[in-house]
């Protein structure tokens, strides 16, 4: 290989490497789940490998590449889905000091809560790409509608039947996240004491709980969704969950962690609209906690 090639080669991985944070961005959006958004990214590096893209402008070019990836990874995810029990909720994205952690913070720039990567995981595979690359992430449709074999037009159409979905079944977070923990804690403080008014007070008429238990377990249930209803389970697992729970920041927003003996581990992400908490999503699931790490309690 002459020096040339070995010199360009050589400025292709270390280019790589810093759009990486930028492609795990987009792999997560689109698939929700970190382990295989990296797979994604690793596929797209295999293929720039192989080929080189000449001039095209390489942070465009591997973006194109991880959603025509992602694209095909969910198109096999669809055709091999099982059923499952209870909620199936994407893989959440844990810190307990967001400012410590500047590649967390990137693939969060966009605040993508678990709520919204609810709605997206109900889109179809192309809607999900439209969506994504185009609203997100600024790649226009015409290299959008080349990943779909369809006409701009249609594409663009289809980015709209997302951002519709999406805006209408996921709540838009109150932008104070300061606020936004004031109305969690509120909550857990009457979950611990069972306080059934309290409750009601914190949370929306239209609340919806999900518990993703990986398919079996107790928290393999369908959606609780209510404010009364949810109240209700919240007084159930008040004493359980609430007394043990760790603040931490969940996909960007106000979340909690229990962890404690003879306990699942269990995250939980809130979603606060309009003062009131919209969403309660809970992941139990051991396939998406395995790579939590969590740091020593303060004493």
């Amino acid at each position: 290989m002459r020096s040339g090639q070995v010199d360009r080669r050589d400025w292709l991985a270390a280019e790589f490497e810093r759009q990486r944070g930028h492609l795990r961005a987009v792999g997560y959006r689109m698939l929700g789940s970190l382990t295989e958004a990296d797979d994604a990214v690793q596929e797209a590096w295999v293929r720039l490998d192989r080929r080189d893209p000449g001039d095209d402008e390489l942070r465009g070019w591997l973006t194109v590449v991880v959603g025509r990836i992602c694209l095909d990874m969910l198109r096999a995810r669809k055709a091999r889905r099982e059923d499952y029990a209870g909620s199936r909720l994407p893989e959440p994205i844990v810190s307990f000091d967001p400012a410590e952690d500047p590649e967390t913070a990137l693939i969060l720039a966009d605040s993508i809560g678990l709520a919204l990567l609810v709605v997206l995981d109900t889109l179809t595979p192309a809607e999900r790409l439209a969506f994504v690359l185009h609203d997100v992430f600024a790649v226009p449709f015409g290299e959008v509608a080349g990943i779909l074999g369809r006409t701009p037009a249609a594409t663009r159409q289809l980015a709209s039947r997302a951002r519709r979905r999406a805006r209408e079944g996921a709540p838009r977070p109150d932008a104070d996240l300061a606020v936004q923990q004031e109305v969690v804690q509120a909550f857990l403080a009457a979950a611990r004491t069972g306080d059934i008014g309290a409750l009601l007070q914190v949370l929306d008429p239209a609340v919806v709980l999900r518990t993703d238990g990986g398919g079996s377990g107790p928290l393999a249930r369908p959606p609780v969704v209510g404010a009364r209803a949810v109240a209700q389970q919240a007084q159930v697992f008040g004493t359980r969950f609430a007394a043990l729970a760790r603040r931490a920041t969940v996909n960007g927003g106000p979340g909690a962690i229990l962890a404690a003996p003879n306990q699942p581990l269990i995250v939980a992400a809130f979603t606060v609209a309009g003062g009131r908490l919209a969403a309660i999503d809970l992941v139990a699931d051991p396939a998406k906690l395995g790579g939590l790490v969590l740091p020593p309690e303060r004493g």
